[in-house]
């Protein structure tokens, strides 16, 4: 499987699935899911909706149990394990906070329940609250909160049980836009503190990209690819990940399909072809059909004479909304370099490849 020359060796394996498969009626929601993720790593699930991520993770939290396969969590077998039995805690988009307690309460709510004596407790969740930065909130119910720092209660309240493994489930996603980027932000720093294993959930490409060591794309309940985040926007393995991580172009030429990001191909004007050509690049004449300006960068889209478009994306270093806009239906060149272009395969699907 791609970028699993990367994957973790069995004595730092934190999370281990093999062959793990659930069903609901016919349809498999995780189909045969081989996966190890590595102690201390975040790692990310990332799919659309109804790829199967989600029930993968209920999976390793023991809300669901499999029809088959092995979930091991640092080296044990849990397969058949009630969720307390799993050394995991999951945080959920909707936090889960109990509205009549304390946020301090709240953090110590799962340590009162091991019966973690009353003055450990109150510092274990001082440190906790302290380390996602809510340290002066203690007393505020969550009611009095931002959704951002309900959040952050809520993570407060997994990491105080240091678990082996956090699961985090779409944590983000009832948070606007500026937030989401800070938390995200925040995550990352947390995870990196704490040292635990964060097994994170999203369908959000950016989000994924810019958390993750690694993370395992999936479709249609199965993983498209594994690797890091470069390894996956750079070299995507097939079509559908090329279409779902960020933007790619595909385009046909004589016989071999190949994907390139809009940001790497160039528009040249027309006094540049030639000599860019004989620089090695490859060199393909189109007409300009849509223009958005988006501010920091224009994305055009280019109709190419040789059959296909692209989508090209240029920095707004020097360009106006008017600049751009003037493109539109103009002749232009379009150029990139060989080796950034990767051969693709479209994704076959199960009804092709089990046959008739």
């Amino acid at each position: 499987m791609p970028g699993q020359d990367q994957a973790p060796d069995a004595a730092g394996v934190d999370v281990r699935l093999v062959d793990l498969t659930r069903r609901f009626g016919e349809v498999a929601a995780v189909d045969s899911v081989t996966l190890d993720i590595g102690r201390g790593e975040f790692f990310t699930l990332l799919g659309p909706s109804g790829s199967g991520k989600t029930t993968t993770l209920r999976l390793i939290a023991g809300f669901e149990l499999p029809d088959a396969g092995r979930i091991e969590l640092a080296g044990r077998d849990v397969t058949g394990r009630p969720p307390y039995a799993r050394d995991v805690n999951t945080v959920f988009q909707d936090y889960a906070l109990f509205p009549h307690m304390t946020v301090r309460e709240n953090v110590e709510y799962g340590l009162r329940i091991k019966k973690v004596p009353r003055e450990q407790r109150r510092t274990r969740a001082e440190e906790a609250l302290a380390m996602v930065r809510l340290g002066d909130l203690g007393a505020r119910k969550p009611a009095q909160l931002s959704g951002g720092q309900r959040q952050r209660v809520a993570l407060a309240r997994a990491i105080v049980n240091r678990p082996q493994v956090l699961l985090l489930d779409e944590p983000l996603g009832a948070l606007d836009l500026k937030l989401r980027q800070e938390m995200q932000v925040e995550l990352k720093r947390i995870q990196g503190e704490v040292g635990i294993t964060f097994v994170y959930v999203t369908h959000d490409q950016e989000e994924a990209l810019t958390m993750s060591d690694r993370l395992a794309v999936f479709h249609a309940g199965r993983i498209e690819q594994v690797g890091t985040p470069a390894e996956v926007y750079e070299h995507p393995a097939n079509e559908f990940v090329a279409g779902f991580v960020g933007v790619s172009n595909v385009v046909e030429r004589d016989g071999r399909r190949f994907t390139i990001r809009p940001e790497k191909i160039r528009l040249l004007g027309e006094s540049e072809s030639e000599g860019e050509a004989a620089a090695g690049l490859r060199v393909e004449a189109g007409t300009v059909e849509d223009v958005a300006y988006v501010g920091m960068v224009t994305r055009y889209l280019v109709a190419l004479d040789a059959g296909g478009s692209l989508q090209v994306v240029r920095q707004n270093l020097e360009t106006s909304s008017v600049d751009a806009h003037e493109l539109r239906g103009r002749r232009v060149r379009v150029a990139w370099r060989e080796d950034q272009t990767f051969a693709i395969e479209e994704v076959q699907s199960r009804e092709e490849e089990e046959g008739p």
